[in-house]
């Protein structure tokens, strides 16, 4: 029951912490010096993971939906790289690039921020009249609202390409055919919140990473402490937020 308290308590200081630091975000963004850094990191970071998840998922989702269709009947395969695009670019990778910058930059800002709040940095800031939210959480909040989406167009475009290499192998198809069935039954209205999605799940990682930074408690083991807390809240966070997002999104299709 005290855990469950101290939780709900936590929960409502990182609401309130995301109630300021979005803001100066904002105002941040001008600041492309500022952000390009951590931007640059975040990206170039995640891109091995994007790129072998991406083919992967690609591969496995394509051996999987393969052997299924075709036991389904005579020319249901011709629907796989339709099922293949629904599954990857509405839901897999932006899930995944989330996912991705959840695990790595989650535990990267946790660990850092902390690092100079043991050390005194932070406070040094603050003695200076410097806004540690200015100057340390706006910039990285902006680089991750902006790097999850790289990745998942990165996933995307290494998963259709893998699935549709996987299939090429087979001899039964070709890039024109395997395209204009990728996007028969997809619409714009399904696709472009999917990838919106992106901006907020890095808006999540962002924001989460940087208040677990800045509230860890002193010494070495804070420190760990902090990189392992950011992980586990990111990767939670970002999964908790794609279920409401979903059924946002459905809701609202409903009345398009």
């Amino acid at each position: 029951m005290l855990n469950a308290i101290t939780n709900l308590e936590r929960f409502g200081q990182l609401v309130a912490f995301a109630l300021r630091a979005v803001p100066t975000s904002a105002t941040a963004f001008p600041r492309f010096g500022q952000w390009l850094r951590p931007f640059y990191s975040v990206v170039v970071g995640g891109l091995p993971l994007a790129v072998v998840t991406g083919l992967a998922l690609g591969v496995v989702i394509w051996m999987h939906t393969r052997d299924v269709l075709a036991r389904t009947g005579t020319g249901a395969v011709e629907y796989l790289p339709t099922f293949l695009a629904a599954a990857v670019l509405l839901e897999l990778a932006p899930v995944g690039a989330g996912l991705i910058v959840a695990a790595r930059t989650g535990a990267s800002l946790g660990a850092e921020l902390a690092s100079m709040r043991v050390t005194e940095q932070i406070d040094a800031l603050e003695l200076l009249g410097v806004s540690p939210l200015r100057r340390l959480v706006g910039p990285r909040i902006v680089a991750c609202v902006f790097a999850v989406p790289v990745l998942h167009v990165l996933i995307a475009a290494t998963a259709l390409g893998s699935g549709f290499v996987a299939e090429q192998v087979t001899g039964s198809t070709t890039y024109l055919k395997y395209d204009t069935a990728a996007v028969r039954e997809l619409l714009l209205q399904d696709v472009v919140p999917a990838g919106l999605k992106t901006l907020v799940f890095g808006l999540v990682v962002g924001v989460t990473g940087c208040f677990i930074g800045l509230n860890a408690r002193e010494g070495s083991e804070g420190v760990g402490r902090a990189a392992t807390d950011s992980v586990v809240a990111c990767v939670l966070l970002v999964l908790a937020v794609d279920v409401l997002l979903v059924g946002l999104i459905k809701a609202g299709q409903q009345f398009i």
